[in-house]
């Protein structure tokens, strides 16, 4: 006959949130979060309950303990902080109450006017047992016990019913049959560029001043005070390293390159290296550290490009020839997406009998980059390789350098890009690209920003890259343009443009009906004259400025949709994590026609009561209003704007922390 280990084990834990997967992926925050943990606790019977919430951060060795409160119907929850990069673990253990449960009882046959003397002797034994397990608060407790035993039932009961010894026995409680987790749950607490980020992206090669010449390091370096003035946090490069010249692409993706041609930056290593060199062009190993401590005066961090694949001429070809795909006819498989055909691009051979060779090969890259002052990555396509190696990829380079940030450009099945983003990337790029009706925009973002995607998945919007120009952008109108940067720049905490083609309006496709631009920068120097951007750049620069002022913008988990009588008009608002700072946003979606509408705010979400009157201020056009109620009257005008960035101020529902 088999019985279970500890059949005295009455308590059941379960359906703790949050979790990923049943715990087999952690959860994601960032610095100075509060983790809000639930969990479903309850017993057999009526005997009371109680909970705590366990955690640790992975470098101390001390577990640290909160009690859980009840919420009702069997569910509990508990809060605690995480104030340091890192991983925690946190557990939720329950037990049998005893003492709690004899104070009921005994409180309710004292009220009924029965004997309660034998009563007073069974909680005096509970909490002399509790004396003898205390440390600092033995004494009182052995006070408490002998005064319930003692001779005056008047002074027994007083100190049953004292209020001092209910707190004293929960912090003492009897333990020993307690229920807890099978193993502790992970939480990933990353740095706050993780959580919030304005990203520019832009191609070394075309920065130069002058016409005809191959942009430079240095001529980046020259346009960094640009990027900071427009309020971005992060500029990214595509690729830096020397470009391949065997099977080099032309213009416009030409299967000929001409003489002139400087091919794309993707298809990575010639004879002066591979993925640890810079394009002899672009500058050298020191020009890039040189623009990495310029950028960080100006408040901004550089992100490279990790595209794991060679060129033709890539040294690893030669080097290690069994880290690619051959044909049988002894030549090398070149990178296909069927139509489409890179002629000029190996993919690498992740299921190679030398994989641990080539994935340790990968990992010195990153390293590498990383040991001159790289902090964030953009990694290239990473739904074409396993999803084992990303999970050690990032694992192993978080062991060393916890604050490095990923950001998956994986434009593909959600299923697909859900699992790199629970093996570990920082952040994501999203299908907002492609959602542009109210419906579309209110469905996907609601599902980004509740649990359980939220948990695991950060996005990072962007309304164009170079790969992408989407059809809504190809009628060149700048008023779309607009639109598609407020959305961009304040659903998402993380949001990017590719700079000079978006600050431009650069709408021409290579064909009718394509996403990919005519005169593609991925195929050859361009020159923009950004002086012709005008009001387009001026509103970036506001709209990011108002993000770095406003807290309520730089996270996601509280983002709430209100009701609008017009499906042209999109409504919604976030708020600070401490309540302090509230936003509505109201965008028209119509680039053509003014449009107007009842919005029924949800004021609970904002922290407003129902009738409190408040004031709302349009951040964009300087202007202020008294409301009253949820039901408000909006107007939006396309050659006036196309959103109004209402800060909202009180008074609040809550008070404030």
């Amino acid at each position: 006959m088999r019985h279970p280990r500890d059949g005295r084990r009455r308590v059941a834990v379960g359906s703790v949130a949050p979790q990923v997967d049943d715990g087999r992926f952690p959860v994601k925050r960032t610095v100075g979060d509060l983790v809000v943990v639930e969990a479903d606790v309850f017993a057999d019977g009526h005997d009371e309950i109680a909970a705590a919430l366990r955690y640790r951060h992975e470098a101390d060795p001390d577990w640290r303990e909160t009690p859980m409160r009840a919420l009702g119907n069997d569910r509990w929850s508990g809060t605690f902080a995480v104030p340091d990069i890192g991983t925690y673990r946190y557990s939720v253990v329950g037990w049998i109450d005893r003492f709690a449960s004899w104070h009921g009882a005994f409180a309710k046959k004292l009220e009924a006017g029965q004997d309660v003397r034998m009563e007073l002797k069974v909680g005096a034994r509970l909490v002399a047992r509790s004396a003898r397990r205390a440390d600092r608060d033995a004494t009182r407790l052995g006070s408490f016990a002998n005064r319930m035993r003692g001779r005056r039932l008047d002074d027994a009961i007083a100190a049953a019913m004292d209020p001092d010894l209910s707190p004293l026995m929960a912090e003492n409680a009897e333990r020993s049959n307690a229920t807890e987790l099978p193993w502790p749950l992970a939480v990933v607490v990353e740095r706050e560029r993780a959580r919030s980020g304005a990203w520019y992206e832009l191609f070394p090669r075309s920065t130069a001043t002058e016409p005809g010449r191959h942009g430079t390091l240095n001529d980046v370096i020259a346009r960094l005070p640009d990027v900071a003035a427009l309020g971005f946090d992060v500029l990214y490069l595509p690729p830096i390293h020397p470009i391949g010249r065997i099977n080099r692409k032309g213009r416009n993706n030409g299967q000929v390159a001409a003489p002139d041609d400087v091919g794309s930056p993707w298809a990575i290593g010639a004879e002066e290296g591979g993925h640890t060199s810079v394009h002899p062009e672009l500058g050298t190993l020191r020009d890039v550290e040189r623009l990495i401590a310029a950028a960080k005066e100006k408040g901004l961090e550089i992100a490279l490009d990790l595209a794991f694949q060679c060129a033709p001429d890539h040294p690893w070809v030669r080097e290690h020839p069994e880290w690619f795909y051959r044909l049988p006819d002894g030549s090398i498989r070149f990178a296909e997406n069927p139509p489409k055909r890179y002629e000029d691009i190996y993919p690498l051979q992740f299921d190679t009998p030398a994989w641990r060779a080539l994935w340790d090969a990968l990992l010195e890259v990153v390293t590498f980059w990383i040991d001159r002052g790289v902090r964030i990555f953009r990694v290239d396509n990473p739904h074409t390789k396993p999803f084992a190696f990303w999970e050690w990829l990032i694992a192993e380079v978080h062991r060393e350098h916890p604050d490095v940030v990923f950001l998956a450009e994986a434009f593909t099945r959600p299923k697909v890009m859900n699992r790199l983003a629970k093996l570990g990337f920082t952040q994501s790029y999203t299908y907002f690209t492609w959602r542009r009706t109210k419906a579309e925009l209110v469905d996907y973002f609601t599902e980004l920003t509740t649990p359980p995607t939220i948990d695991f998945f950060r996005a990072n919007a962007w309304p164009n890259t170079p790969d992408i120009l989407p059809d809504q952008l190809q009628t060149g109108d700048p008023r779309v343009f607009a639109i598609r940067l407020v959305l961009a720049s304040t659903l998402a905490a993380n949001y990017g443009i590719y700079g000079p083609a978006f600050e431009l309006c650069e709408h021409v496709p290579i064909l009718a009906g394509a996403e990919e631009y005519r005169d593609s920068e991925k195929y050859e120097i361009r020159r923009w004259d950004l002086a012709e951007a005008g009001p387009l750049r001026d509103l970036i620069a506001i709209v990011n400025r108002i993000r770095h002022e406003h807290r309520a913008l730089q996270r996601d988990d509280t983002l709430t949709f209100h009701a609008v009588d017009n499906p042209e008009l999109l409504a919604y608002s976030k708020r600070s994590a401490d309540g302090s700072d509230v936003v509505l946003v109201v965008v028209n979606l119509d680039a053509r026609w003014k449009q107007s509408g009842w919005i029924s705010l949800d004021l609970a979400a904002m922290g407003l009561d129902e009738a409190a009157t408040f004031t709302v201020r349009d951040l964009l056009a300087d202007r202020k209003y008294d409301w009253q109620g949820g039901s408000q009257f909006v107007e939006l005008r396309p050659d006036r704007g196309p959103a109004h960035l209402f800060s909202v101020e009180g008074p609040w529902r809550e008070a404030r922390p």
